[in-house]
Formats: C-alpha cells, structure tokens, sequence
C-alpha cells in the first residue's frame, strides 16, 4: 500500500514539518559572486530563447508555458534571494538546463517532456496577471498502455512550506518515478506558494485542473480534492465551497476558521469579521451534505481539532464526515490513519459523481455570491451579503416537482431540465417551459408576493444586471478583484492634489513588491492613455491617482458613491482632506459594469500577514474606506483607516 504514496504526499510531509516557519527566520544563503553570475547569464540565455520562441506562431501556447515555468523559477530565487539551502544553487541550476532542454526541444519541433512519466512539471499563463505558473503531474506507471481511457483525477494541495519557491517544487518532482498501483493522475498545484489556497492561489487550482483537462481526458465525474496541514485547509474551502466539482474531499489538519484558530478573543472591526465568512470553512459545513467528506489526523496533533470541529458541526445537520486517526501522530501527513482514508476516498473516487443531472436532493449554504452554485442550482443574488443563504430540497418522488426552500435568497436560476415544475417556498411556478424554453437556466426573482418566473426577454435583461446588484464575481470586497484577470493603471496627468498622488504612488509601489514575492507574479501595470476598449472589456482596472492625475478615473468619478474635489473628498456625508486623505474602493466599472473597477488599492493584506498565518489573509478594509496618510522623514508613508464600510446587496452604502 505504500507505493500508493505519489509525489504530493512527500511535498506535504516536508512542508508540514514547518508549517509554522516563515521565511523572515529563515537566512537565505546567498550564492557565491560567480555562482550567481553564471545562473544569471542563462537564466538571460533561456529568456532569449523563450522571446524567439514566442514569436514563432506555429508554437502552442501551452508549450511554451511548459518552457516558461523554468525561467520563472529562476527569475524569482535570483531577485527574492531564495537560496535557503546551500542546494538550491544546484537546483536553481539544474532547473535552468531543463529550461535550456526543453526551449531547444521546441524549437525543434519535438517537446519530448510530453512522452516522460512518472512525475512531470507543466505550465500554463494564468489570466489573472498572464504569469507562468507551475504545477505537477505524476501518471500511473501503466499510463502509456491506457492512454485513450477518461482517468480519475486526484487535486492534492500542499501543506505551508518555509523554503519553497518554484525552485524547490521542481525540483522534488524532477525525482519521483511513475507510481505502480495508481489508476488515477495525480496533480500538484504550485498555488503560488503560502496563501493558504485563497484569492489568487485559490484561481491556481482552478486553472490548473482546466489545463490538465485540456491536456489528458479526465473523467470530470471522478475528481478528488484533498491535502494536509495548509493543505487541509484549502482542501476543507475548496471541497466544500464548490461541492459539485469534486467526488470526494479529502481534508487532513488545516485551519477551518480565523478566531479559535488564532485563538482571538477580540471581535474584528465589522467590516472585517464579516468578510471572515468568506473563508471561514467551518461556515460552509452543511455543504457536505452534497459531496462525501473524509478527513483524518494525529491524535497529538494540535490541528485535529479543525477535523472533530467540522464533524460535530456537521452531525448537528446530521451529515456524517468520515474521521480516521493516528492516536500517537502528532502533525504528520504520513501516519498509520491516512491509509483508511485513502481507501475510503478512492472508493469514493470509483463510484464518481452521479450522472447529469446530479443529485437530486441538495442542502446549500454560502454567505457571498462567489461561492453559489450546487448541482443544477445557481444562487444569483443574496438578500443581505454575508448571511448564511440556503437553499434545501429536491426532487419529489410522487410529483416529479422540484421542491427547494430558501433563506436569504433574492434571485436564483436552475436548469430547466431538471423537473417539468418548481415550488419555491409553497409558489408552484414552470420550470421546462419556462422562457419559452429558449435558454439553458431558468431565472426566477423575490417579490413581495413569494417568487415570479422571469420570461425569455426579461431573463436576458437580468443576466446583463442593469440595476447593478451584486452578482458572481461582481460582490467585492476589494480583494476579490484580484483572483481576475486586472490590470493597474498609473495616471499620466497632473495632479489635483501632489501629497494624495504621491500616496497613491507608494500604495501602487508596495502592491507591486507584494504580489511579487507573496504571490508570484509580476502586476500588469500601463498608463491610462494605453487603457483600450479592449482592455475595458477584459480586465478589471486597478486606478491609481485622482481625477487630475488619471484620465480613467476623471471618465468614471461622477458614478462612483463618492464626490472628489480638488481639496476633499466627500464619503457617506463626511468630508476628508485630500492633503492627507485617500479613498480606497471596489465598485463596478462604470465603463463596463461587468467588470470591477478599483481605486487606490491593490491587496489589502500585506507581508506581515503573508508572514504570520494564513488564517490572517482575509480583506482588511471591505469595499470602501477612508485612508489617512502621512509622510515618514525616510519617504515611505504611515497609513490608518479612519472609516471603512461593505456595500450592501445592491451596491448601496448600508
């Protein structure tokens, strides 16, 4: 049974160890003058020939990420001074010569990564900033032989990992051999390193289950998700904010909540505690009703806890969680429990999910419209933001009718193919029939007498949403902007106000080094005069500077909720000095309402929360806020919020 062990699992007992390391205790080594000068020269060598590569338009674009990643990893253990063993200069090395390989492979037209097995590194560009990023397959050792068969796909997610980097991911895949007794491929996201799989890692795993899946025929029905410690936590918000995507979940340790966690007795600013239940898995417990839930842990292992937590909270639904564990492991992937586990979710994987259209019963829970879809159920609109929506019921047996029930629901759609009719709370209304059968969901809105069907026209009107409600990647809070395709836009102008544009600046500055490190990529910055339609209508603006300075942001300011004057500012009736006074925001884009636009903000978690926990990456200032500014003697600025608030359900000042 031991060989069932594939590379993730060795990746998370390794991370695990450390899971409460950070690397500003760690001292990264650096390399020796001529060492760093030759991993220079071909890091610029392979980045020459990944430009001419690019350039050929025969060329895939996921081969070239394939190729891309290597230079990445470079690039960033050079510029971030990574080097936290004296091995990862070889590594660093090691991985530059693959990148060297593989460039020359392409440009022959034979890329013979693609014929390796046992473990292998690929990549693709992610939409939210276009960057390379990594992620690992390990194939069963009889893939070859059974190549046109749809696989199990197995999703591990690593644990907190002190001396990772791109550098060190590769290389502990470049040495795993092709796993006997696997019938499943088995991918490794990077996630973008130690963000405990949220905002912009969250996306990683996503993206690359997409990749995979366009790579290799995956059986979608039979996917699991699964990990350990950091992992686990991000296997407990993945595998139940989106229940329908997996066939088994499979959480080990990991963190299910801010408060106990931290252990903090002290309530956060409402504008925070609220958004916690974004994340806070322990929340969301009911959604295992819908996908087989089964965890395990050491029972010296201080992190169980999260596991018995999410199996009473569950049982009090009466759904069962299975727990297996180790009574004398402490925090370990590898234990004696986590074979039953195995056995349990690969039986779970066998059986798959059912057929189209799923389940016909489902129990559903969110608190915000990012997370809202349940089998062939879509929660369009929350009535209040941040209370726990629900939506219970099924199909009857002696009508054939879908009955559902729902709590703080203001808008839901439903495939029409699911029953001939639907009952929302007591109102029998069509559902085949509905919209003269013209569009794949059927929409249905609250009023003030219970539920009306909405008719093919009004339908297409809703889904274009003119009144701006908060929808499905349109619900804030400001962080959310970035787990999407964005781009920052410095303003070319001059400035209303010098001391608020050169704030604006260091913001855009310290967001620039912080995405860098914390999140792997470089941010996508132009100026406004380069913001094309095209632009407007992909991506989410990121505006930096005011209506004097930035062109973007003087087309928009009379629609934002706020009034901007050359000496104030005027938010919910208060007036703030724009000599000392910023405006952060998320809002739909008044050029383009189906994307956000954002004002003087770029993540509002910084290093020291990326240092600290994952728990602790949750927004910091809601949608809107207020920021007081004052320059420091050494340049850099102090800032406090003096007022922050969340939008309500219709993006309206509470």
């Amino acid at each position: 049974m031991n060989r069932l062990f594939c590379f993730s699992i060795i990746i998370s007992l390794v991370l695990s160890a450390s899971f409460f390391a950070n690397t500003q205790r760690l001292g990264a080594q650096e390399p020796a003058p001529q060492e760093r000068a030759k991993l220079e020269q071909q890091l610029k060598e392979l980045q020459t020939q990944i430009t001419q590569l690019k350039q050929d338009q025969k060329i895939k674009r996921p081969l070239l990420a394939d190729v891309e990643v290597y230079a990445k990893a470079a690039e960033w253990i050079l510029r971030h001074n990574e080097f936290y063993k004296p091995q990862y200069v070889k590594y660093t090395d090691q991985v530059l010569e693959t990148g060297l390989k593989r460039a020359q492979q392409l440009k022959a037209g034979t890329p013979k990564w693609l014929q390796q097995t046992g473990t292998v590194i690929f990549g693709y560009y992610s939409k939210v900033d276009g960057s390379a990023q990594p992620y690992a397959i390990t194939f069963p050792s009889d893939f070859k032989t059974k190549s046109n068969q749809r696989w199990p796909l197995h999703v591990e997610l690593h644990g907190r990992g002190s001396t990772l980097n791109e550098v060190s991911f590769i290389n502990q895949a470049s040495r795993r051999a092709p796993r006997e007794g696997h019938n499943w491929i088995h991918l490794a996201p990077f996630g973008r390193i130690n963000n405990g799989w949220r905002w912009s890692g969250e996306t990683d795993v996503h993206e690359a289950i997409a990749d995979v899946s366009q790579r290799y025929m995956i059986d979608k029905k039979r996917i699991t998700m699964r990990g350990f410690s950091m992992g686990g936590a991000g296997a407990w918000h993945l595998g139940l904010h989106y229940p329908s995507l997996w066939c088994g979940v499979g959480p080990g340790a990991g963190f299910v909540d801010f408060y106990q966690y931290q252990n903090h007795k002290e309530k956060l600013p409402h504008y925070q505690h609220k958004t916690l239940r974004i994340y806070d898995s322990i929340d969301y417990a009911l959604n295992a009703a819908n996908v087989p839930v089964v965890t395990y842990g050491g029972g010296k292992d201080k992190q169980l806890v999260s596991s018995t937590r999410m199996v009473e909270k569950a049982k009090a639904h009466d759904i069962n969680i299975a727990l297996y564990i180790s009574p004398e492991a402490a925090h370990q992937g590898r234990m004696p429990a986590f074979q039953d586990y195995l056995a349990d979710l690969l039986n779970h994987s066998k059986q798959g999910r059912p057929a189209w259209p799923g389940k016909k019963q489902i129990r559903f829970i969110t608190y915000t419209p990012k997370f809202n879809e349940c089998e062939w159920l879509t929660i369009e609109e929350l009535d209040e933001m941040y209370e726990p929506t629900i939506v219970e019921g099924g199909i009857e047996k002696e009508s054939g009718n879908l009955v559902l029930k729902t709590e703080n629901v203001n808008a839901l759609s439903i495939a029409r193919d699911i029953a001939y009719k639907v009952e929302l709370d007591g109102t029998l209304l069509p559902l085949e029939s509905a919209a003269e059968g013209l569009l794949p969901q059927v929409y249905y809105v609250r009023s003030n007498n219970g539920w009306d069907v909405l008719k093919y026209e009004d339908s297409r009107t809703f889904i274009e949403n003119p009144d701006q409600k908060k929808r499905r990647n349109l619900q804030g809070p400001i962080d959310d902007a970035f787990t999407l395709p964005f781009v920052c836009v410095k303003g070319t102008g001059k400035a209303w106000n010098n001391e608020l544009h050169e704030w604006s600046q260091s913001v855009l500055a310290l967001f620039e080094k912080e995405f860098d490190k914390w999140l792997r990529a470089k941010v996508p910055v132009i100026n406004d005069h380069e913001v094309s339609d095209k632009i407007i209508a992909d991506k989410n603006l990121i505006l930096f500077g005011d209506p004097g300075s930035n062109s973007l942001i003087a087309k928009i300011v009379e629609d934002l909720p706020i009034q901007w004057a050359k000496d104030q500012i005027t938010v919910n009736g208060k007036n703030y000095e724009t000599q000392n006074h910023g405006v952060v925001l998320i809002y739909p884009n008044p050029l383009n309402p189906a994307r956000y636009v954002v004002i003087n903000s770029g993540h509002t978690m910084h290093e020291k929360d990326f240092r600290a926990s994952n728990s602790w990456l949750f927004p910091k200032l809601g949608d809107i806020a207020i920021i007081q500014f004052q320059k420091t003697k050494s340049g850099s600025f102090e800032n406090k919020t003096v007022w922050a608030e969340l939008f309500d359900s219709n993006w309206n000042l509470p």
